[in-house]
């Protein structure tokens, strides 16, 4: 499908391509179709808020606070696991195996193919080099470095999923791209082939290979270039092969639609879950670790089965939470509630059928909580890795 225009603004001439394109032509037509494009943009089913009324103030003190921005980045270099040729060498002996490049990039090897969800390799996480969020510890693995991937997954459009660079990096392996409604637009306009693209609304599926992939719906929205409108569709992903089934919420508030997804795609072999990013600033678009792990259960139909694997934190600050607070609490609730949680370091590699033993690595570079760390689990320092921390 094709259909774009660069998207206009008074100063044209400085519009970063980053921005990507206005959707145009049959791809807004079909935009236009869909059940969630309600006058003349995409919409939750439920009211949504970006933003509680009255935040700006209170966020833009939390943001200032000297405390707070000490506790917003680790106080040490981040663990990143380095993947060796052995580590990629051999297909998963279970025939899943997920490794967590940091945020929400996660390469799933899956029935004989490598899906690579949301991926960001960029320095920054904005539409320009000199500024916007930084990255806080090095990629695992060069892009140029990473063996081919069959399918590239993005769940929506903001700039901590959808990196430009990235995107037009991997052009050239070959990979298919599926993404939400109106998303093709900027993957063409970067230079992505139409006749490589798929653009799926909610509860539509497409196969690759052996593999179905399905967008399925997430409480979310869409943001990019100086557009306020939701012009683009936002969605988690469920990708099911012949053995395996595995769950990438994107972005997204907790609400009941996991369950419903649950019913009609699941269980699922592993969770990949939003539990970074929260505020209280906006609870409606972005879950806390406690709502991750329920969000993992209602997937699972209530019952603890499959792993869960925590992701959008770690790499960028986006938020007024202390850094290594994402995957302390997710840790604690998911051994509240009896799920197993994996805790990877960056480029880390495992399969859920045999989940590592968990090693809270975070500990050792964040600032401590005023009441300590907990005594659970052992922290046992793993000794048949290797770790690089810069490069």
């Amino acid at each position: 499908m094709t259909g774009s225009r660069p998207r206009r603004t008074r100063l044209s001439a400085l519009r970063p391509a980053g921005f990507g394109a206005v959707p145009t032509g049959e791809r807004l037509a079909r935009m236009r179709r869909s059940p969630q494009f309600v006058d003349g943009q995409f919409r939750n089913p439920v009211e949504t808020r970006q933003l509680l009324n009255g935040s700006a103030v209170p966020m833009l003190k939390t943001q200032l606070s000297r405390e707070g921005r000490l506790r917003r980045a680790p106080v040490g270099p981040i663990p990143v696991y380095r993947p060796t040729a052995a580590d990629g060498a051999e297909p998963p002996a279970s025939g899943l195996r997920l490794t967590w490049m940091g945020h929400s990039s996660v390469l799933a090897e899956i029935d004989g193919q490598r899906v690579l969800f949301d991926p960001v390799w960029g320095e920054r996480c904005s539409p320009v080099t000199w500024a916007g969020p930084k990255r806080m510890h090095p990629v695992p693995i060069a892009l140029d470095e990473l063996e081919p991937v069959d399918v590239v997954v993005i769940s929506h459009d903001h700039y901590d999923h959808l990196d430009m660079p990235t995107v037009q990096g991997l052009t050239g392996t070959g990979a298919a791209f599926v993404v939400p409604l109106g998303v093709g637009a900027d993957l063409e306009f970067w230079g992505v082939p139409a006749e490589r693209i798929t653009e799926l609304d909610w509860h539509e599926s497409t196969r690759i290979g052996g593999l179905t992939l399905t967008a399925t719906p997430a409480q979310h929205f869409c943001g990019r270039g100086l557009r306020g409108p939701q012009h683009t569709l936002w969605a988690s992903w469920v990708v099911a092969g012949p053995e395996h089934r595995i769950y990438h919420s994107g972005d997204t508030g907790y609400f009941s639609g996991f369950a419903e997804i649950g019913a009609a795609h699941g269980p699922f072999d592993a969770t990949m879950i939003q539990i970074g990013a929260y505020s209280d600033f906006w609870p409606d678009i972005h879950m806390e670790p406690e709502q991750g792990v329920r969000a993992h259960l209602d997937l699972q139909g209530d019952g603890a089965g499959g792993v869960l694997l925590p992701i959008h934190w770690g790499t960028f600050n986006l938020a007024p939470h202390p850094w290594a607070e994402p995957a302390e609490w997710t840790l604690t609730a998911a051994q509240k509630a009896g799920v197993t949680s994996v805790h990877p370091r960056p480029g880390e590699p495992f399969e859920p059928a045999d989940p590592p033993a968990v090693y809270p690595w975070w500990r050792a570079i964040a600032m401590p909580p005023a009441h300590g760390w907990p005594t659970w689990p052992p922290t046992v320092a793993p000794t048949d890795v290797d770790l690089v921390a810069d490069r």
